[in-house]
């Protein structure tokens, strides 16, 4: 639930499985090592956003020094937008998510694991929605803490979580875990991509438990194919 006041200025440079739940399969205790996550390439989901019909009622900000130029856009079982990425290092401390490593640190995360603790940035893949304002109501739009979003990079996938909410005027940030896995520095003060991120987040989807990452990968891929395939 970042708050942060900075962005990358400092930097150098998913009618779909209507309940969306899959049983726990087993918690995702490492960050994840593949960099091309299921069946489904990355060419491919980015054939089906290449125009917008927004859904926003405005847009979004990068960052805090930057313009509203990023609509929500919507498809059929899905919404999506296309910004940078911020690394929100929030939840449990972690070697490299804390106070120190940190200069926007907090210890806690929108959204819970199963065992009511915050997320863990640093080992689990979660992107950040901003927080509803008249700009955008993520819930109303079928998303919600624990939802499956497909984020690609440098035409690879990862499959992520919703694990946290973030300023209600800026959009594009996900968590340590996330940018590792998509070859982007993740360090939460001076890493982060500053364009060319897609995050396509599937409606009505929920993994369970929301800290299984092989959950969000299975349950990711299936979406990703019902989404090619309804768009």
């Amino acid at each position: 639930m970042r708050s942060r006041t900075l962005g990358l200025a400092v930097a150098s440079g998913t009618a779909l499985l209507a309940a969306g739940l899959l049983p726990a399969h087993a918690s995702a205790a490492a960050s994840p090592k593949s960099a091309q996550e299921g069946t489904v390439s990355a060419a491919d989901l980015l054939a089906k956003v290449t125009s917008c019909s927004q859904i926003s009622n405005g847009k979004y900000r990068t960052d805090e020094e930057t313009s509203a130029t990023v609509p929500v856009c919507g498809k059929n079982g899905a919404v999506f937008w296309k910004a940078d990425m911020d690394i929100d290092c929030d939840g449990q401390r972690t070697t490299n998510c804390n106070e120190d490593r940190d200069p926007w640190y907090q210890d806690d995360t929108a959204f819970h694991q199963s065992d009511g603790k915050p997320l863990k940035a640093e080992t689990l893949p979660y992107v950040v929605v901003p927080s509803t304002s008249s700009i955008w109501n993520y819930s109303n739009a079928g998303i919600k803490g624990g939802g499956v979003v497909a984020v690609i990079y440098n035409n690879k996938v990862e499959y992520a979580v919703v694990g946290d909410t973030g300023p209600t005027q800026i959009i594009g940030e996900a968590s340590y875990a996330t940018a590792k896995a998509l070859g982007i520095d993740p360090d939460p003060a001076t890493g982060g991509a500053e364009s060319g991120v897609t995050y396509i987040l599937f409606k009505n989807s929920k993994v369970s438990p929301i800290e299984s990452h092989s959950a969000a990968v299975s349950l990711g891929d299936q979406l990703a194919k019902q989404f090619i395939a309804g768009n």
